[in-house]
């Protein structure tokens, strides 16, 4: 298989699904591409699964809507990432100004760390700040430059450089807490 076939597949599958409401090529493009989306979404919501099967259902939802508007300037899979990290980032802010509704000015609750004993390395990203979580995701596990990222994220690429920069310190930092814990 050349590098040209996924690409030329899924123009196919989006043309009929496009031009016929065929839904089997519908179902194929999710097939294709959903087992790469969810353990990126999976990551970017934190390891929430409820958060990442949400914001993938919401992934398809507006790729059906904007798929006739789809340049073919990227990969498909690039496209979709796009709109999975947009969707992600909206839970995320959402989520955050519920909490601070919920947090009145008198709020005294003490706050203590969960042990860092016995957890993976994908537990340890997820308690990362989601600026870092995000950019690290993308440029370490992902892939993606730090140009494509600035274009996901709306930040420049020397900020995707430096959150990850950051979030690699962050890290490792955790990663030798952990092990002076053992």
């Amino acid at each position: 298989m050349t590098s040209s076939e996924p690409a030329n597949i899924d123009r196919h599958l989006v043309t009929r699904f496009l031009n016929t409401g065929d839904e089997r090529a519908f179902r194929q493009l999710y097939r294709n591409h959903t087992p790469n989306l969810y353990p990126l979404a999976l990551r970017l919501a934190g390891g929430s699964e409820t958060d990442a099967q949400d914001a993938l259902q919401e992934t398809w939802i507006r790729a059906c809507n904007k798929l006739g508007r789809f340049e073919w300037k990227s990969s498909l899979r690039t496209w979709l990432t796009g709109i999975l990290i947009n969707c992600v980032r909206e839970s995320n802010r959402e989520l955050r100004q519920r909490r601070e509704e919920e947090l009145t000015g008198d709020y005294t609750g003490t706050h203590t760390e969960p042990s860092l004993a016995g957890i993976d390395l994908d537990q340890l990203i997820t308690r990362l700040p989601s600026g870092y979580r995000h950019v690290l995701t993308l440029h370490d596990i992902e892939g993606y430059t730090h140009e494509e990222i600035g274009r996901f994220l709306d930040i420049s690429p020397g900020t995707s450089k430096s959150q990850l920069f950051h979030a690699r310190q962050v890290l490792r930092s955790m990663l030798r807490e952990e092990s002076v814990a053992k």
